[in-house]
């Protein structure tokens, strides 16, 4: 398994996701809304709302994945998402040499398809994802990844709402 790397303004965007101040905070509904769209309407059993922190992933919105807020950084997929500015899609997992002996993917949830919508603030910088997961590998249409990208444009208006209010 490859470890993710990390990406050039690492110290920047950590401090950019700490000014968000939604680490370890409650459910939101609204969040949990977007999860359930996306899952919904792009047919997958799984839909997270991740922010990449130092060493771990923490879910702010999950669908159908219960029990589970966070995943070690190193095993995140989610962690090559933020190095990228376009989506990051994984079309069969057991094939990419970089997941295929992920415990993420060898055992429960059995990621084999993954795609990520980068989560990248108004200063460009990525604090996490708006991601799919299915068991089974597939590819997204390219009117399925436009309704991601649009789908993640909402998430980080909310981010920014969110911090202006607690300003």
């Amino acid at each position: 398994m490859t470890k993710p790397p990390i990406p050039e303004n690492e110290a920047e965007r950590l401090a950019a996701l700490d000014g968000y101040h939604l680490l370890d905070t409650k459910r939101e509904a609204i969040y949990d809304n977007i999860t359930w769209i996306a899952a919904k309407i792009l047919k997958v059993p799984i839909a997270l709302i991740t922010l990449v922190a130092k060493d771990r992933q923490w879910f702010k919105s999950t669908y159908g994945l219960d029990g589970v807020s966070e995943t070690s950084r190193d095993v995140a997929f989610c962690a090559y998402t933020i190095l990228n500015k376009e989506l990051f899609e994984v079309q069969d997992a057991l094939q990419d040499e970089r997941f295929k002996e992920n415990p993420l993917v060898q055992g429960n949830p059995n990621i084999r398809f993954y795609v990520g919508a980068p989560l990248s603030n108004n200063d460009g910088l990525t604090l996490g994802s708006l991601c799919l997961i299915d068991k089974e590998p597939k590819k997204l249409t390219s009117e399925e990844r436009e309704i991601l990208k649009k789908l993640s444009e909402v998430v980080i208006d909310v981010f920014e709402m969110s911090k202006s209010l607690k300003s």
